[in-house]
């Protein structure tokens, strides 16, 4: 097996409107400041898109990172990267994946893949280290994710990216499928179908990848790995429960979404928690590879049929956000999701604006809350756009624009909002209404902090714009070397500093003095894995400002589409209403938060990056 030391920074460009590949190579700068992954994928785009251009027109662009950690051998790093531009919001969309693709077209000597233009005809893209060919894949169009990739026949050393009947539809959330897992959020897939691109196969294990330095490579792997075992989420929670561990934590601190997010807690959550699919359907781990906290499993279920237990988000927003807790019927409309390849972030809040929506008397449907009947039938109409799905594949900012219930769309930006009710977490309140990509719970997961962990005070605005700005930028580094963003538990809070500091203590110092408290967290293992693998020197300090960087060319790219304060929001329910068992009536305090975000950020008053703030971080 040939080697890569280091990074191969090769990548292959496909137009599928000339129907020619052409070999690129990532310059030693945009490494440097990028890293990769997310990162690069957004300067690649940057370089190559204007402004305004039709997501599903041939000009967009797709860009598929694998990043530096990737092949390495490193804890938690089977990940890859897409970058595109969203035809459900119409701005920038990243979304990270693990599955057996990343790994394979990694190994077959690539970092990037870039597909512009468009095909006539369906399509399959076969990459080995030789190079890339086009091929007809028309006996593959109309299949789901799963007959396709059994058709592929696909070996060991293959990994595959395939679309299901949304994506060929063009269904605004459509995923795109690579083993078990996606490609989430924001209609990746559609992009792809619109390319008429069912598939791209990777033949890989051409290359090994070996880092510069091998002594710092295996001490910090080593150190990684221990924290990993020695911390609670990522060696307990997880590991037994995988993410639907949080449904029991979510649910305590009133963050759990119930009924369209009307309410954020409810008597029967027990019954659709982690620890109960581990009772009732003997779940076992089902994860990417390779993997060290092991969040996926697998379950049996009626007729003794094995399937995939949904994520935690999945599991909120098709059961307590509809009324439902029943494990056998959210995880068969996971399969279906995961079948037709869509974003079931997205289907579980459309259902439930449905359900409000019909119980109103806005919409005539036969959904309503609690009741299981007529959720697959609206899955599948809304896949082969029949009936009310024609409007439903438009997305819930479309569909409330339509018919009405504006007030009741749970939504930022056109991005249907991930399962963390923001009237209990202030801050994660925040993070979703300035969110590059809309209500995205992984931009900067305060939640963790306010609510699952408790480490600080929801309802306060104190810190919260720091605190927001400090994720964001941690989470655009992580997702740019490129690896799990679970690592974060274990590397930021088992090091010396966070570990010996009572989670009290530690909590009043990020919330009055922020800034000292985050100065004094280590997560140097990262920065430390990218300066071993690839030689270049980066500090603690400096990632964060490659962190920065990225999240600000991303937000710069955004207001080139036009997103200003105008888009910072969030629904109105969450700016106007309580919840039904909150006594106090919280609601989001936004403006306060999002003033002073906005100076931490160097953005002007109406949220665009000034030209100090790009030029300081070299976009321009």
């Amino acid at each position: 097996m040939k080697e890569i030391i280091g990074t191969s920074n090769k990548l292959l460009e496909i137009n599928l409107s000339t129907q020619t590949v052409e070999v690129s190579y990532i310059s030693e700068a945009d490494r440097e400041q990028y890293l990769g992954g997310k990162g690069l994928g957004l300067k690649l785009l940057y370089d190559r898109l204007e402004p305004g251009i039709d997501p599903l027109g041939e000009n967009n662009t797709i860009a598929f990172m694998m990043g530096v950690f990737m092949g390495s051998g490193a804890a938690c790093t089977g990940r890859f990267d897409a970058v595109t531009k969203s035809p459900l919001t119409n701005i920038m969309v990243t979304s990270s994946c693990g599955g057996p693709f990343g790994m394979a077209y990694k190994t077959a000597g690539y970092d990037g893949l870039l597909i512009t233009g468009k095909s006539d005809k369906p399509v399959q893209i076969v990459i080995d280290e030789s190079g890339a060919k086009i091929e007809d894949a028309s006996h593959l169009w109309g299949k789901d994710t799963q007959e396709t990739q059994t058709e592929l026949k696909l070996d060991k050393n293959q990994g595959a990216m395939v679309i299901g009947p949304a994506g060929e539809n063009l269904v605004k959330f459509a995923n795109v499928t690579s083993g078990s897992r996606y490609l989430g959020r924001g209609g990746i897939g559609a992009v792809m179908g619109s390319k008429k691109v069912k598939a791209i196969v990777a033949t890989g294990k051409a290359f090994k990848i070996v880092p510069k330095n091998k002594e710092l490579f295996e001490q910090t792997k080593k150190l990684g790995g221990k924290y990993i075992k020695k911390n609670n989420i990522t060696s307990h929670l997880y590991k037994n429960y995988g993410t639907n561990g949080h449904v029991n934590l979510c649910n305590k601190a009133n963050i759990l979404p119930v009924n369209n997010f009307k309410d954020s807690s409810h008597e029967s959550a027990y019954s659709v928690s982690g620890e109960m699919f581990k009772i009732k359907h003997k779940q076992k781990p089902s994860t990417c590879k390779p993997c060290s906290i092991v969040c996926g499993h697998k379950g049996e279920f009626e007729g003794g049929k094995i399937k995939k237990i949904p994520e935690y988000e999945t599991t909120a927003l098709f059961g307590p956000n509809l009324g439902i807790f029943d494990t056998e019927a959210i995880v068969a409309w996971n399969e279906e999701c995961g079948l037709y390849g869509i974003d079931t972030i997205s289907m579980g809040n459309i259902i439930g604006y449905l359900m409000e929506a019909s119980e109103k008397d806005i919409i005539q449907t036969n959904l309503q809350f609690g009741k299981k009947e007529g959720i697959s039938e609206i899955i599948k109409n809304t896949v082969y756009r029949k009936n009310l799905g024609k409007d439903i594949a438009e997305g819930l900012k479309s569909l409330s624009e339509k018919y009405g219930g504006k007030d009741f769309a749970i939504h930022v930006k056109g991005l249907e909002m991930s399962a963390y009710d923001p009237r209990g977490a202030w801050g994660q309140g925040l993070s979703y209404a300035v969110a590059n990509r809309g209500a995205c719970h992984l931009s900067a997961p305060l939640f963790t902090l306010e609510a699952t962990l408790g480490y600080i005070n929801p309802y306060t605005t104190l810190s919260k714009s720091t605190l927001v700005d400090y994720f964001e930028k941690m989470m655009s580094a992580i997702n740019s070397l490129h690896t799990c963003q679970f690592t974060s538990f274990a590397y930021m809070l088992e090091p010396f500093v966070a570990k010996n500091t009572p989670n009290i203590l530690l909590g009043k110092s990020i919330e009055l003095i922020p800034n000292v408290a985050l100065a004094l967290m280590d997560i140097s293992v990262y920065n430390k894995i990218f300066e071993a693998i690839t030689g270049i020197k980066l500090s603690q300090a400096e990632m964060f400002v490659a962190g920065d960087r990225v999240h600000t060319l991303e937000r710069y790219m955004n207001t080139r589409e036009g997103i200003s304060k105008k888009d910072d929001t969030l629904p109105s329910r969450m700016l106007n209403e309580g919840r039904l068992s909150d006594k106090k009536n919280h609601t989001v305090p936004l403006e306060k938060m999002l003033i002073k975000y906005y100076r931490i950020k160097g953005y002007d008053k109406n949220g665009v990056p000034t030209q100090l703030t790009l030029r300081k971080l070299g976009i321009v």
